[in-house]
């Protein structure tokens, strides 16, 4: 078994059905109607929808609290800080980090990720090897690709099996003396394969070389513990985990943050100027430059928030359901192959059809009511190695129902008989 994966708990699947249907009410986006169908929303590895919660924070900073933080005295800059601190607070809690000061606010899990390679990794030396994975998201790929061709590291890649997993015994023959840094995603977002992250970095710590995750596609869906997983740096984005858009969260352990020299200067993340020296402030402003994303902050506090009370034990093992029932009735569509076919997956189903092209297969199933998501998915090199160029998806969230499924189904027969 792989062991990152913890065993989920056992729900009574109607009970957790009703739940989850419960809380459709708190998307308003969900009853909207497109080409005159009841929209089915399978698109939500790209970014998902926002509960009222969320809306509701977003309309309130903006009507009640408007004012720059960190720089004001008056009334409504405190209330602003409180409001934004807090959120870092709620993140925090989150994802189990030992202090606030390991929360750095940024746009993205892509920004994460380069801010990593742009310090950190800035630090490298010619020869000086990180390691990826096959399956990573470009946004884990082509920093470290622009710091080869600028300072001369090695880019090594751990391949992955006929079934989209990693392969483990490859994995650990690329570690060598000038490995300097492993960046692996989380939970694959073209596959949705759970890698076994946490094998990995007590793999890596055994050569004392830090571990950098990606985590974009792993928090709306599994119950990160930062601590549990003793990664050096978690990465991920609000878009995908209920929140906003514009706003994401870099985790580092206190002491290489401290280590590791700013990025972007200006604003905020300065102690004293001169013009003959500038000293830095203290973590975690050090790394967050100028006017932040104040609103879509406090409101990705609020998607932590709100996710935690939801059960992220809960939403786990609803979208399993919709996943093993989605997966079930596709293997019976002729012609359809499914890409990715780990023992532990997310709500994630990549696919190809025989004599149709993904494309036209998304933007039948959109005439339909359905959206779904069709291309590389930021991830060309590992659909490469399954010989494809593009495929369509489908990813679950946890107000996805049974009956959508049913009706995407129906969809794709529609689309394969109007196609073929």
């Amino acid at each position: 078994m792989n062991a990152n994966v913890k065993t989920q708990p056992q729900f009574n699947e109607a009970e957790l059905a009703q739940q989850m249907r419960n809380l459709r009410s708190e998307f308003p986006l969900l009853t909207r109607t497109v080409h005159g169908k009841s929209l089915v929303y399978f698109d939500n590895s790209a970014t998902v929808q926002k509960p009222d919660a969320v809306i509701d924070s977003m309309n309130r900073y903006y009507r009640e609290q408007n004012a720059n933080i960190h720089r004001g005295v008056h009334y409504l800059s405190g209330e602003a800080t409180d409001a934004y601190e807090k959120a870092r607070e709620q993140v925090r809690q989150f994802i189990n980090a030992r202090s606030s000061k390991e929360i750095i606010f940024v746009r993205g899990t892509t920004e994460a990720i380069n801010l990593v390679a742009n310090t950190f990794g800035r630090q490298l030396k010619a020869g000086d090897e990180v390691i990826v994975s096959m399956m990573e998201h470009h946004a884990n790929i082509v920093p470290w690709q622009m710091l080869r061709d600028q300072l001369g590291i090695v880019l090594k890649v751990a391949p992955v099996d006929e079934d989209g997993e990693l392969d483990m015994a490859a994995f650990n023959a690329l570690i060598g003396e000038r490995t300097k840094l492993i960046s692996v995603t989380h939970i694959s977002n073209a596959l949705g394969t759970i890698n076994p992250v946490k094998q990995i970095v007590q793999l890596a710590h055994l050569h004392e070389i830090p571990v950098l995750l990606d985590g974009a596609q792993a928090v709306p869906h599994l119950a990160v513990d930062v601590q549990d997983l003793d990664c050096d740096f978690y990465a991920f984005s609000g878009h995908k985990m209920y929140g906003p858009t514009g706003v994401g969260i870099l985790y580092g352990k206190e002491a290489l943050l401290e280590q590791m020299p700013p990025w972007q200067g200006g604003g905020d993340m300065i102690d004293l100027v001169t013009f003959e020296k500038t000293t830095y402030a203290d973590l975690p402003h050090k790394f967050e430059a100028g006017t932040p994303a104040i609103a879509e902050g406090i409101a990705l506090g609020v998607a932590a928030e709100w996710l935690t009370n939801v059960g992220l034990d809960k939403v786990a093992a609803w979208e399993d359901v919709l996943l093993k029932y989605a997966t079930q009735q596709m293997l019976e569509i002729p012609g359809m192959r499914i890409i990715g076919n780990a023992q532990h997956k997310a709500g994630v189903i990549s696919f190809v059809m025989d004599g149709v092209h993904a494309q036209d297969l998304g933007v039948l199933v959109d005439q339909l009511g359905v959206a779904i998501r069709t291309g590389h998915h930021c991830a060309m090199p590992v659909l490469h190695h399954f010989g494809v160029n593009a495929t369509a998806r489908a990813s679950f969230a946890l107000y996805n129902t049974k009956d959508e499924v049913d009706s995407f189904i129906a969809a794709m027969h529609r689309a394969r008989d109007m196609l073929l």
